[in-house]
Parts: structure tokens; C-alpha cells; sequence
């Protein structure tokens, strides 16, 4: 695929999620995407390059040095929170491409318009009532509520840490209800969202970094734990999955499984329902690791939910609207920011964090951003410098992009916000190593 960054290690970070639903079983391993984590030199000691000597006119100037570095079209921004006070900048008005700090736009947008605790909800329906017997004299209809996480129980303790939503429970509360034969079939129903299975950059399909959307998906399009390929038919295999299930729970019910969207008058007749982890969960996996399934499947969702256009463009359109209301403009054409036009500047981008800061979710918003050497992408990142612990980033990664975004919080207590947009990016690991080392500055003093 043209414009993609093909070659990036896919490393496996063992980072502890914190996450709403209780403890994890085991430490999540990213999917892989073109953010992949990426070690950069560790930050040695203080030396003339590296030195933390905070956000002076000296370190302004070792920043503009710094952000120059690997790229020919670099932007910079950094901002005293609590002052507003400008701290040092270069092109900040410049538009760039984002990348994947288009997911700060899209995730700041969840929080604000769907809010923290919102929960999307995967509803089995039935046409008839459940006979005292427990039979049901007609058909089920597993009705999708775009759960990103929704999935099997290896899938999930795989790669979600033993989080996420498993399909099992809807066949264990279908069974509690009294459900123990079905004379009909099962339908799937993933109307909540378009069908659309990509973003513009893989011309809205499947693409190799991104499974197949859908509002009825389950282990993110993947047909197995083993990715060793996307299902070509997401409801499809969540139903298939479902029966297996339910009828490993001794509930007499056909193989056969169709697509059919559920009849509105039957929205009511509810046998079982699932509610995924809250927006502070999927923002945090979505950022720590920058997750391009959960973020698309979050845009529709915000879509969906706000203007009941369960799609990309619907989606966009709420971000866009929502940015600007935290003072912020942003060009969004998908969630995740593989498509390169999703376009903002260094100075909007922390306007957004300035923004964000005011609003009662701002302490979860932060928390969803990896620490700095520690976590995610930037687990392997920073270490040994004043960065390290003090940062909360989101990087982005595509083929001539490179970015580096987020919040430090100083030794002195100041709280700074700083954007760093690099395109035309010639060499990514020495642009990334630049950005560690502006981050060590502006975490200084």
C-alpha cells in the first residue's frame, strides 16, 4: 500500500492496563499498526545535546535546533497550561499531517459528546417470548452496538489483558433467562453503523493495519487469535461464535446463521445484553497502544450516537465540530490517522490540550496517554531523561510523518502541553530521537 510505513518492528510491550473493569488477567500485546512501538537511544545523563535545563530562551532555541532534525517540514508548540503563556514555537500555524495524533481529536471528542461512562451495548432480541418451557417459538437477533472490544475469551485475554467484552457471557445470561431451545435461526444485525469496512487511505476497505468495520464485529475482524487473516464477514462470524456458544450451553439452536436487521418492534423484547468497558477504557487502549480498530470503530460510534450517522464522515463531522468548541480546529477524514490528509497545526493541537484541561474528564483523558518510557509506544522511549514518568504522549507514525504530542508535568510543578509536527520526514528514527530529546527539555525545571 502506497503512502505506508511498511517496515516498522512490531514489538510486544507488556504494559499493565489500567482498566475500568477490574484487574487484568495478563498484560495486553499490541495489534499490529503502523505506530508500532519504537526504541529509541536511551537519554544518558545531562550533556550539552540532552540537557534539561527547562523551558528557557537557551532550550527554545535547542528546541527549534532539535525539531529540525529528520524532517524538512518541522512545527512546534509549547504552552505553559496554567499562564497560557507561549514557551517556545516554529511554524506553529503550519498545517500538518497528523498521523495518529489525530486519535487525541477523536478520543477527546468520546469523552466530551458520549461521556466517560458511556457503554456500548450488544443486545440478543427475540420475535416471540420464551415459552415456560424455554422455548423459543422463533428467531434470535444478535443486534451489534459497535463494541470494539467485543470478542472471545483467548482473544481477549491475549491481547486485551483479559479486558474487553466476551461473547461467551451473552450466551451464559441468554441461559439464565430461561432460553433453552430455538425453533428459528440466529440473525445478525450491524445496522448501527455503515458498511464501510475501512477509511479513505485503504479507499474504504480492509486494510493490512486495520481490521473490517463493522457495527457487529468481534476479535477486531480478526478470524482467529492467531491474525493470521480479517474475516470477510465480521456480524457473520460474531453469530457463528455465538451459536457455538450458546449451544456449548446445552440451548438447542439451528447452526445456520443470516444477516437481518431486527425489526423496531421488537427493540424491547431484550433476552441478554452486554455493555463494553466505559470510554476511559477504550481511550486508554486506544492511545497507549495506538489502536487504529478501536479508533475508527470509536469515530462511527461518536457518529452513530450524536447524529445517528453511524459512519467515518459522520464521525468527523462531530470531532470537527467538537474540537472547535475547545478552541481547537482539526481536518479529520478518519479516527486514527492513517489516511495522511487528517490535518491540524502544532498550535491547535495545543489549543485541543488546553481545551481538555478545563473539562472534568481531563484527569482520565491524561491517564489514557501512555507515560512516557514506560507504556505503549513510548514504553521504550525517553528513558533515563527528565521525560521519563513526567510525560504523558501520543506519537504518530506514517510514511513521511512523525509526531510527538501530549503533557508534562515539570520537576517544579509546572504542567506544559507541546506539540511537535515533522513531515517530509527523511529519517524516523533520528526524527523520534529529536522528539525524546524536546521532551526531556520541556519536562525540565
Amino acid at each position: 500500500m502506497a503512502g505506508r510505513l511498511r517496515h516498522l518492528p512490531l514489538i510486544a510491550v507488556l504494559v499493565w492496563l489500567q482498566a475500568a473493569q477490574g484487574a487484568a488477567a495478563s498484560p495486553p500485546v499490541p495489534l499490529p499498526n503502523p505506530d508500532s512501538p519504537a526504541f529509541t537511544p536511551v537519554v544518558g545523563p545531562p550533556g550539552p545535546a540532552v540537557r534539561a535545563v527547562g523551558p528557557t530562551s537557551d532550550s527554545c532555541q535547542r528546541m527549534r535546533k532539535q525539531v529540525r532534525t529528520g524532517n524538512s517540514r518541522p512545527a512546534l508548540m509549547v504552552r505553559d497550561l496554567a499562564t497560557g503563556k507561549r514557551i517556545c514555537s516554529l511554524n506553529p500555524k503550519a498545517t500538518r499531517s497528523l498521523a495518529s495524533n489525530t486519535k487525541l481529536f477523536t478520543t477527546s471528542t468520546a469523552f466530551g459528546r458520549l461521556g466517560k461512562e458511556h457503554r456500548m451495548r450488544t443486545r440478543l432480541l427475540a420475535d416471540a417470548p420464551i415459552g415456560p418451557d424455554g422455548v423459543l417459538d422463533g428467531n434470535l437477533f444478535l443486534k451489534g452496538g459497535g463494541d470494539p472490544s467485543l470478542g472471545v475469551e483467548s482473544f481477549l485475554g491475549v491481547y486485551f489483558g483479559g479486558g474487553g467484552t466476551d461473547i461467551a457471557d451473552l450466551a451464559i445470561k441468554a441461559r439464565k433467562a430461561g432460553l433453552k431451545e430455538v425453533t428459528g435461526r440466529l440473525y445478525a444485525d450491524e445496522s448501527v453503523f455503515d458498511s464501510l469496512r475501512g477509511v479513505a487511505d485503504s479507499g474504504f476497505a480492509t486494510s493490512p493495519y486495520i481490521g473490517p468495520l463493522s457495527g457487529l464485529s468481534i476479535n477486531t475482524g480478526y478470524t482467529s487469535s492467531k491474525l493470521s487473516s480479517f474475516s470477510g464477514n465480521p456480524a457473520r462470524l460474531a453469530a457463528r461464535s455465538l451459536v457455538r456458544e450458546l449451544r456449548s450451553r446445552s440451548v438447542a439452536i439451528r447452526p445456520e446463521i443470516a444477516l437481518r436487521k431486527a425489526p423496531r418492534s421488537i427493540r424491547s423484547r431484550v433476552v441478554a445484553e452486554l455493555k463494553s468497558p466505559g470510554t476511559f477504557w477504550m481511550s486508554r487502549i486506544t492511545n497507549v497502544y495506538s489502536n487504529n480498530f478501536f479508533a475508527e470503530m470509536m469515530l462511527k460510534a461518536i457518529g452513530a450516537h450524536v447524529s445517528g450517522k453511524g459512519s467515518t464522515s459522520g464521525g468527523a463531522d462531530v470531532v470537527r465540530a467538537y474540537s472547535a468548541s475547545l478552541g481547537s480546529k482539526v481536518s479529520p477524514v478518519d479516527g486514527s490517522g492513517l489516511t495522511v490528509s487528517n490535518r491540524s497545526t502544532a498550535e491547535e493541537v495545543v489549543d485541543l490540550l488546553s481545551g481538555i484541561r478545563r473539562k472534568p474528564w481531563y484527569g482520565s483523558f491524561r491517564a489514557s496517554l501512555p507515560l512516557a518510557g514506560r507504556e505503549g509506544t513510548v514504553a521504550g522511549r525517553m528513558r533515563g531523561s527528565t521525560a521519563e514518568g513526567r510525560c504523558r504522549l501520543k506519537t504518530g507514525t506514517l510514511t513521511g510523518v512523525s509526531a510527538l504530542s501530549g503533557y508534562c508535568r515539570t520537576r517544579s510543578g509546572r504542567q506544559l502541553a507541546f506539540s511537535v509536527l515533522m513531515n517530509g520526514v527523511s529519517d524516523t528514527y533520528a526524527a523520534r530521537a529529536a522528539q525524546d530529546r524536546i521532551a526531556a527539555i520541556v519536562a525540565g525545571p
